[in-house]
C-alpha cells in the first residue's frame, strides 16, 4: 500500500472503479476527513474548501460535484473495501 498523503489536491472527480485504485490510497486521508466531517455535519462549502482545495464561491459547480464524488467513494470504501486496503489489494 503506497502511504496516503497527508493534504492533497483532488481530481474532479473521485474513481468509479469497482475496485481500490491508487488515487484511492493517496487520498485514504482525504476520505476520512470528509467522513468525519459529514459526521460533525459540516458544511459543504467550508469542506470542500478546506479538505478539496477548491473554492466553492468562485466555483460553485466543481466544488459540489467534487464534494459529492468524493464523498460517495469514502462511503463506498467505508462500507466495502476498508479490508482490500488492510490487505494490500490494491489493482490500478
Amino acid at each position: 500500500m503506497q502511504t496516503p498523503l497527508l493534504d492533497p489536491d483532488v481530481a474532479d472527480s473521485a474513481p468509479v472503479d469497482p475496485v481500490l485504485t491508487s488515487y484511492d490510497e493517496r487520498h485514504l486521508v482525504t476520505y476520512l476527513r470528509l467522513l468525519d466531517a459529514e459526521a460533525h455535519g459540516a458544511d459543504w462549502k467550508k469542506v470542500a474548501r478546506i479538505v478539496l482545495h477548491i473554492d466553492p464561491d468562485r466555483e460553485p459547480s466543481r466544488a459540489r460535484s467534487a464534494f459529492d464524488s468524493h464523498l460517495a467513494r469514502a462511503k463506498w470504501m467505508a462500507d466495502h473495501r476498508y479490508r482490500d486496503l488492510l490487505r494490500g489489494r490494491v489493482t490500478k
